[in-house]
């Protein structure tokens, strides 16, 4: 067993809830609330996580995400899109420090992940800037968030993920997209399940985690979530996590362009509004449907309500959506 320098007090914070919405909440509310240092390992169900800098739309595969009502969520921190689901567990490590020119640093907080793995008879490898890896596939990917003088860094770990869900959850559309966001970088990925030299479940694997860790930050205690945390982290998701304001309007503005069946569309989107559009074809009342979806919200029901305030057949319809990149 590796044990860490580190001398501080820290908080092991456990929680069974598996709403993502929750859990991305729950990670900002306690870097910023709290002055203590934080360990949390959770998990959540099936969800796309974009980074903070990204553009959504550009990221994630529209038309698969809303077939399956996958959630999506923007995070505090930066770093590409990820996939969670029960398979994935995921880290979060909050710490303070007075030295605020080097709060990030992946290396390090890496490190206990590694130790862990090895626990298990793994090789981890630290690979980029901020990816884990076995055998050269990706296990985890890692961001941070610095606030004052607090830092979070957290990250991913494909136990037993499904990994078809993932790569399509992320694929991207036919359509172009011209912007200035930060771009996922995408990797091949394996499960830590499939290279572990004994199978275990992923409780168990969780629970060995734990105590890894808590040895690892000699943590002594578990801390749950009090009513007032949880009341304060509704109103977070609330206000912030479930707006699409957040989660879609954060995204920087961009070019889209798409061409289907003869039909080419070319839209600037600003703050998730479009701004200009032009569509170059024989659509059925172009010019004022063109008119009527200028300052309207780039999202499949806003759209889908202007198309079906006219007289446009079902299979119009669904060519001019899958036009717009929503199916």
């Amino acid at each position: 067993m590796t044990v860490s320098e580190y001398n501080g007090i820290m908080k092991l914070i456990l929680r069974n809830n598996t709403d993502p919405y929750f859990n991305i909440a729950a990670e900002e509310h306690f870097l910023k609330n709290y002055s203590e240092d934080i360990l949390m390992i959770w998990q959540s169900s099936p969800s796309v996580v974009v980074g903070k800098h990204q553009n959504t739309i550009a990221e994630v595969n529209m038309s698969f995400i809303h077939k399956n009502n996958i959630p999506v969520i923007r995070r505090i921190s930066g770093g590409g899109t990820v996939y969670h689901d029960e398979g994935n567990i995921n880290y979060s490590i909050i710490t303070s420090s007075d030295n605020t020119e080097k709060l990030v640093d992946f290396r390090k907080a890496t490190v206990p992940i590694i130790g862990f793995l090895d626990s298990l008879g793994l090789v981890a490898v630290f690979e980029g800037k901020n990816n884990l890896t076995i055998n050269n596939k990706k296990i985890s990917g890692n961001s941070a968030h610095v606030f004052k003088n607090r830092v979070m860094h957290h990250g991913t770990l494909l136990f037993n993920t499904n990994l078809d869900n993932l790569v399509t959850s992320i694929s991207q559309g036919d359509f172009s997209i011209t912007d200035k966001s930060v771009k996922s970088i995408r990797a091949n990925v394996v499960n830590i399940a499939d290279h572990l030299p004994q199978p275990i479940l992923t409780e168990e694997f969780m629970e060995k985690m734990i105590v890894y860790f808590s040895n690892y930050f000699n943590i002594d205690s578990t801390f749950r979530l009090s009513d007032n945390d949880t009341t304060s982290i509704d109103k977070l998701v609330k206000d912030k996590y479930k707006s699409w304001d957040w989660n879609y309007g954060y995204s920087p503005s961009y070019n889209y362009k798409h061409e289907l069946n003869g039909i080419k569309l070319n839209l600037r989107i600003n703050r998730g509004i479009i701004e200009n559009i032009d569509i170059d074809g024989a659509i059925s009342f172009k010019e004022e449907i063109c008119n009527e979806l200028l300052n309207v919200k780039y999202e499949k029901e806003a759209v889908e309500e202007v198309f079906t305030s006219y007289q446009i057949n079902m299979d119009d319809l669904n060519l001019y959506l899958m036009l717009f990149g929503f199916y």
